[in-house]
C-alpha cells in the first residue's frame, strides 16, 4: 500500500546520501539498520499528515492533485513527526539527507499515500 513507495524513496535517498560516509557515529550500522531505525519514523510522520488531511472538513471530494494545500495546513498539527523524521535521516545518512528526503522522494508520494489513507480503513 502506501509503505512500499515510501519504503523505495527511503533508499534512494539513503543511497544518494552516501551511508558510506557516516560523520554521526553510527558507521557500524548496516543500510538495513538505518532504514529500520527511519522507516517507523516515517510511517508515523505519514498516518500524521492522512489523518490531518482526511479529517479536514475541506477533504471531502477531493482528487489527489488537489489535495497539496491540505497536506500544507495539516504541517502545524504534524510538526514533531515530522521533525522527528528529519532528524532521524540527518542523524543516519548525514545532515541535509533529512530535510532532502522531505523536500524529494517524501512529498513526491505524499499525496498519493494521503489518497490511499482516504479511502483506507487503516491507514
Amino acid at each position: 500500500m502506501l509503505v512500499a513507495p515510501l519504503f523505495g524513496a527511503a533508499l534512494l535517498v539513503a543511497v544518494a546520501a552516501d551511508p558510506l560516509h557516516d560523520a554521526t557515529g553510527d558507521a557500524n550500522l548496516s543500510m538495513q539498520e538505518k532504514l529500520a531505525a527511519t522507516e517507523p519514523l516515517v510511517r508515523s510522520a505519514t498516518q500524521c499528515i492522512v489523518h490531518a488531511v482526511t479529517t479536514s472538513p475541506h477533504y471531502r471530494g477531493r482528487g489527489e492533485a488537489q489535495i497539496g494545500d491540505l497536506i500544507v495546513d495539516s504541517m502545524p498539527a504534524c510538526l514533531t513527526p515530522v521533525r522527528a523524521m528529519i532528524d532521524s535521516y540527518d542523524r543516519y545518512y548525514g545532515n541535509g539527507a533529512g530535510e532532502a528526503f522531505f523536500m524529494g522522494p517524501y512529498l513526491d508520494v505524499l499525496p498519493k499515500a494521503v489518497a490511499a489513507g482516504g479511502t483506507d480503513a487503516n491507514p
